[in-house]
């Protein structure tokens, strides 16, 4: 019986760790894409930490509020962000030459993201505080966090950008999010009302979002046929940008 519940704590503390990493990739992955498309890369950056950081207290304080059967919150919440943060990247270069106010979308989907993930860090610690000695609940707890935060900062501009691009790497952390939770709704059925929803949910969502991921050129290229006005003769992403070359009747517009 203790195996099994040292079993389940080092799956929770391994959530942690997959949570950090995702929590970070979103974050770079609006920094990087508001660079790419509105320019000033210092302010973007600087903005966009500063707005998910932010979140994450608003979340964290709104963690207080979450009351009852605490595990199905968690679930529930890591499909939201495996939903939200892995659809960002798609719903922002679409939503960019449409929107009169792109940063309002951006910095909203931003700040609802980090507000999801700080409420998931002192959900866990609350879901664990019986089971662990406190002083190895907290060291436990921020040696994942900050691991998985030190890992995506490596692999987002290494690997990540440079292999899959921003719409597929979002997608990507997506699905892990979504596995994460159907995987916890599925090791804890037992203990949850409502396990077979949230595994039909997760299954759900997971399904569109590998639809999204094998078809992300094809957004990435309907969201650049509704930016430029001419059309898209040639569309390459580099490890370093996206290039861009259009036509016109008169000129071809390198960009």
């Amino acid at each position: 019986m203790r195996g099994k519940e040292s079993g389940s704590q080092w799956l929770l503390l391994i959530a942690v760790f997959l949570i950090a990493t995702c929590g970070i990739i979103y974050e770079l992955m609006a920094g990087t894409l508001a660079s790419y498309l509105l320019g000033d890369s210092v302010t973007q950056f600087s903005i966009i930490i500063g707005v998910y950081l932010f979140s994450m207290g608003i979340g964290s304080f709104l963690s207080r509020y979450v009351n009852g059967a605490l595990l199905p919150w968690f679930i529930r919440i890591e499909l939201l962000v495996g939903a939200i943060g892995g659809f960002s990247a798609a719903i922002l270069f679409l939503v960019f030459p449409l929107a009169a106010s792109f940063q309002i979308v951006l910095y909203s989907i931003v700040g609802i993201t980090g507000i999801l993930v700080g409420l998931e860090i002192p959900l866990l610690m609350r879901i664990l505080k019986d089971k662990v000695e406190f002083k190895e609940l907290v060291s436990r707890v921020f040696t994942f966090d900050y691991i998985g935060a030190l890992l995506a900062s490596l692999v987002f501009p290494l690997l990540l950008v440079p292999k899959l691009g921003l719409i597929r790497t979002s997608l990507f952390f997506g699905i892990l999010n979504i596995g994460i939770g159907w995987y916890l709704a599925d090791h804890f059925k037992k203990e949850l009302k409502q396990a077979v929803r949230m595994k039909a949910a997760a299954i759900i969502l997971l399904l569109a979002e590998l639809t999204a991921f094998v078809y992300a050129e094809q957004i990435m290229n309907y969201s650049e046929s509704l930016t430029y006005n001419d059309n898209i003769v040639y569309a390459v992403s580099s490890p370093y940008q996206r290039i861009v070359l259009t036509r016109n009747k008169r000129k071809c517009v390198f960009s």
